[in-house]
């Protein structure tokens, strides 16, 4: 949550900003207006990707205090499309598929509709128990909406900590959203995790350091589209290097990587921003392209629900990271 006392008015939050163009003194007037209750110009022109928590140096979380004001003011354009979105969720049929009691439940929350087909296949997932749909969705995607993320991402904390709770299972989290709500955002609320969690990417650094023997290293390059949700946990990046290093895979370094990566551009901005949606896609894929990247790979099931056309036309492979594991498990083929 914003904490005004942590804000030194660096103004790094919005001179970082990848889709603004402000110096320091254009950013911290605006931080100041924002501070003082007034409209600013970056209400309407955020596109909700909460890179500028991440930038902060002292931890103020100048993200949430641009999502409070835009709840005061209506000045952001694109809440309509996430608050539709996000009720849509709500549509998802709930089902839980019991698994073996010793292994723990993987959640896709309901994410499922994101994931290519055959996801759960093969041996990454054999025997876990499987949640998902609305009764297990995570509420975290209202971070998105200024005007909802008060009272609805608020009610919905609880709630989503005791309906995973109640399955007495240790949780492995395939949505980003799910694990940061869990890992930051509840304790912003002061609600307590009673359970054992952890995200997708530390269950498959640890699935594939304990069956090193059935991986073929795939001598690959691959860019890696870093969902938005991944600015409240930033430091899990380093699993994703060690998932790399044990399939053979080279993350090349490239300009939209890492703290400064690129929102995938989904369709909440697509209908805010069209042509700097069209702008922020040809950019990433380019760069991705540009590194001698042999394919995109994704782990927000957004994400790759987004980049599959538009890596398509630009004749760049698009994986999903955990058919990327099992392309390294011998259960897939690279795509050629």
């Amino acid at each position: 949550m914003w904490d005004a006392s942590k804000c030194d008015f660096c103004g790094d939050c919005l001179v970082k900003c990848l889709y603004v163009d402000y110096d320091k003194d254009r950013a911290v007037a605006e931080i100041k207006a924002l501070m003082e209750g007034e409209e600013a110009e970056i209400l309407s022109k955020c596109i909700t990707c909460c890179a500028c928590r991440e930038y902060c140096p002292t931890g103020a979380d100048p993200y949430d205090l641009i999502c409070e004001m835009q709840a005061r003011t209506g000045a952001s354009p694109i809440t309509e499309a996430v608050v539709a979105v996000m009720d849509k969720s709500f549509e998802a049929p709930s089902e839980l598929i019991p698994g073996d009691p010793d292994k723990p439940v993987l959640s896709l929350c309901v994410m499922e509709f994101g994931t290519p087909q055959g996801t759960l296949d093969g041996q990454l997932f054999e025997g876990m128990t499987v949640v998902k749909g609305a009764g297990y969705f995570c509420y975290e995607g209202y971070v998105h909406a200024g005007a909802a993320r008060g009272g609805l991402l608020e009610k919905g904390v609880q709630k989503f900590i005791d309906k995973m709770a109640g399955l007495c299972k240790d949780i492995v989290f395939l949505h980003d959203e799910c694990y940061a709500m869990a890992h930051v955002i509840v304790k912003e609320y002061g609600v307590t995790v009673p359970f054992k969690y952890m995200h997708i990417f530390e269950y498959l650094r640890d699935y594939l350091r304990d069956n090193q023997s059935g991986i073929t290293k795939l001598g690959k390059k691959v860019a890696y589209q870093r969902p938005c949700s991944s600015r409240y946990t930033p430091e899990k990046d380093v699993l994703l290097d060690e998932i790399f290093e044990l399939i053979g895979v080279e993350r090349p370094p490239r300009k939209y990587d890492r703290e400064t990566a690129l929102c995938c551009s989904g369709h909440a901005i697509r209908h805010a921003f069209p042509e700097l949606s069209a702008e922020i896609q040809a950019k990433n894929i380019n760069d991705a392209i540009e590194c001698s990247a042999d394919a995109m790979v994704t782990l927000c099931p957004m994400c790759n629900r987004q980049l599959r056309r538009v890596t398509s036309d630009h004749g760049l492979n698009k994986i999903f990271i955990t058919d990327l594991c099992r392309m390294a498990l011998g259960e897939k083929p690279f795509p050629q």
